[in-house]
This record gives C-alpha cells, sequence and structure tokens, in this order.
C-alpha cells in the first residue's frame, strides 16, 4: 500500500443517543477525525475469499493510527455520502502505526 493510495476522504463518527427534557432520544453524529484512507470495495478476488469468517464485509478501510481515539466496532465510517457499520478493527503488523478495518455498508430503506 503506497501513499499515492490513501487518497479517499473518510469521516469517523461516533453515534451517539441523546435524550431530551421530555425524554425522547435523539441520534446525534459525533465527528471524531476526518482522514484519509484506503479503501477497497469488495469483489471476487482470493483476498477477500479469504477473508470468508468476515462475509458480510464490503469494504475494507487502511489509514493511519489516530492519536488518542481507539476505532472500535461501536462507530460508523462515512465516505462519499455513504455510511459503513465497523466489523473490525486491526493494527497492521501489531506496530501501531495503521489500522485496517472491515465494514459493512448501510443501506437506508424508504419505506
Amino acid at each position: 500500500m503506497g501513499l499515492g493510495k490513501i487518497n479517499t476522504f473518510i469521516d469517523i463518527i461516533l453515534v451517539e443517543r441523546i435524550k431530551d427534557d421530555e425524554g425522547f432520544s435523539k441520534v446525534n453524529d459525533n465527528i471524531l477525525a476526518t482522514i484519509r484512507a484506503y479503501k477497497e470495495e469488495r469483489h471476487a478476488s482470493e483476498k477477500w475469499a479469504n477473508r470468508a469468517l468476515f462475509s458480510e464485509a464490503s469494504a475494507l478501510f487502511r489509514f493511519r493510527k489516530i492519536p488518542d481515539v481507539d476505532i472500535t466496532s461501536k462507530m460508523i465510517i462515512g465516505c462519499s455520502g455513504d455510511r459503513y457499520e465497523i466489523i473490525s478493527v486491526e493494527d497492521i503488523k501489531n506496530r501501531g502505526m495503521y489500522v485496517e478495518v472491515l465494514a459493512k455498508k448501510v443501506v437506508v430503506s424508504d419505506g
């Protein structure tokens, strides 16, 4: 993965549920970081076939580790108007430099 491939802007978003004065809950998107990342959509390659455990994943993101931000499956990724639920997070080669995230695209129904 060269530096030229880290060219997609993404938002790391923490979704918070906040109750108002009347007790109704409201969803609030808290953007923790806007960064550049490498994005790969799922396709029928050998690499994706080896990720059979994460069969529901539709995209892979790789980006530099963000200081003081621990990426978890409770967060979502915003990218080009789409939203992705984080399925798994892995520190690449356990060096603390890059993070690899497998995510599932969230499809909103109009029903």
